[in-house]
This record gives C-alpha cells, structure tokens and sequence, in this order.
C-alpha cells in the first residue's frame, strides 16, 4: 500500500528531474554533437520511463512489452533480424529508392529540356502517386513474384513522383539574372544545367532524397504484408504478431526506424557537404 502511495509522487519528481536535464543540455552552447546529445537524453528517458511505468502497471507484453524485453528479443534473433535487413533494405529499398529516384531525376531534366513532354508526363506522373499502396503491392507480387523484385517495384512506384516534381521545382529556382548571364555568354543548355541550374537544385534534390527514403522503406515494408519469402521485415512483422511474439515485432520496428533515422542523417550530411553554399544548407 506504502508503495504505491508512493510511486506517483515519484514519478512527478524524476518527470521533472527529467525535464531539467534535458532542458539544461538543450541550453548548452551550442557544439558539434549537442542536437544529437540533447536528442540521446530525451531519447533515454522516454525508455526509462517507459520501462518503469510498464512494469509497475503491469502492461501485458502483447499490448507493450517492456524496453528490456525488446532489447532481449534483438540480441536473441540477431541472425534472423539481419536478414530480414538484408532482404528488406539492402534489396528491395536500396535498389528501388535508386531507380525511383533516377527515374524521376531524368524524367524531369527531360520535360525541362523540352516543355512539350509536361502536358503528356506530367499527369501520368501524378497518377502514379495517387496509386494506392495496398492495391498495387498485389499486383505487384502477381507480376514480379514473391522475392524482392516486386517490394523494388512498388518503392519506385512510391519514390518517381516526389523526385520528379521537387527537381522540376528547383530547376526553376535560379535567378532570372543568373539565367540571363549564362545567356549573353550564349552558354548551351547542357552547360547552364550544370553550371547553373543544377547546383540551385539541390536542396530540392535532396529534400526528396530525404522524403524518399523513408518512404522506399515504408513501402517496402508494407509490400511485403501481401506476399514475401520467408524473410523481409514486413513478413517478420506480420507473422510474428500472429503469433503474439509482440517483442520481435516491436525488435522488427526498432530495425526500420533505425535503419530509416540512419539514412535520414547520412544524406543530411552528404547535403551540408554537397550545398554547403546553398542559403537553406548554411542556415540550418
């Protein structure tokens, strides 16, 4: 009875001691890991007191299992985590997120060069991102089979159009004086496109690099719920919350949020160094 008198009034106190640190770290100077350090703490607490208050309440696993059961469950299948990773983001997401984004990339160098081939690509295009996911992952396996083909083809379903239009827009993004400059040196289109065009493009360019990649790793994961070998995160997920193994899918989750927040900040960095000159890159 004393103890659970007691727990609440305990948990307000490290809720605040919790808020403290993290607010005080947010406050340092600002140095070269300090977001990320800020971010740990904050991270670290959350699993904290999500251990404790899941614990003393006494959550059923099968709703929430505990942070040290999810821990347990990743150290216990790491072999078979891994290759769910590899059939999952190596295969499927690296290869379609590529293609996707190529694909769209050059699509829309294309309607730049010539304007005509925007009223005929364009709404193709468009229609592609309005293709719902659960109706073409499918069709997708009927046509490319059960392996990682059809997962690849679904991501670049999901990755064409968002490239397509956010390169488009910053094709547009040079200044009109720039343009005119290139001009009076009666620079060819090839060269203005590299020396102009492309490099204002960038933020563009990688913001849907960005917006992609979490978005080839979602479609892959939910393509496979409708047909996939014995391996895959999706088919992990699905089969092992049939089975009411909540810990190895919340172990499956952790893998694809990880390995998403990883390629998130890789292509941050490769953006800060590839347009470091670039006003929004220099700002942020």
């Amino acid at each position: 009875m004393n103890e659970g008198l007691w727990f609440w009034p305990a948990m307000a106190l490290l809720s605040v001691v919790a808020g403290y640190s993290v607010v005080r770290m947010a406050a340092v100077p600002q140095v070269r890991w300090g977001a990320t350090a800020t971010a740990a703490l904050f991270g670290l607490w959350v699993l904290l007191f999500w251990e404790i208050l899941v614990r003393a309440l006494d959550v059923p696993r099968v709703l929430l299992p505990a942070p040290s059961l999810i821990v347990g469950s990743l150290a216990d299948h790491t072999a078979k985590l891994w290759g769910d990773f590899v059939q999952t983001v190596l295969r499927a997401v690296v290869v379609g997120w590529l293609v996707g984004c190529g694909t769209g990339f050059a699509v829309a160098v294309a309607i730049d060069r010539l304007p005509f081939l925007q009223r005929g690509l364009l709404p193709v295009a468009s229609l592609t991102s309005a293709i719902p996911l659960v109706g073409v992952a499918p069709i997708a396996v009927m046509w490319f089979g059960f392996d990682w083909p059809s997962k690849a083809a679904v991501v670049v379903l999901m990755t064409f159009f968002p490239m397509l239009v956010s390169t488009l827009a910053g094709l547009q993004a040079a200044g009109k004086l720039e343009r005119e400059l290139m001009y009076s040196y009666a620079a060819s289109y090839s060269r203005t496109l590299l020396a102009l065009r492309l490099p204002a493009a960038l933020p563009f360019i990688f913001g849907a690099l960005k917006v992609n990649a979490t978005l080839a790793l979602i479609g892959a994961i939910v393509a496979e719920f409708f047909g996939s070998p014995t391996s895959g995160l999706g088919f992990r997920i699905s089969t092992e919350a049939a089975r009411m193994n909540m810990p190895l899918v919340w172990g499956a989750i952790v893998v694809a949020a990880v390995t998403g927040s990883v390629a998130y900040a890789l292509l941050v960095a490769l953006e800060r160094r590839a347009a470091f000159w670039h006003p929004s890159v220099r700002e942020g």
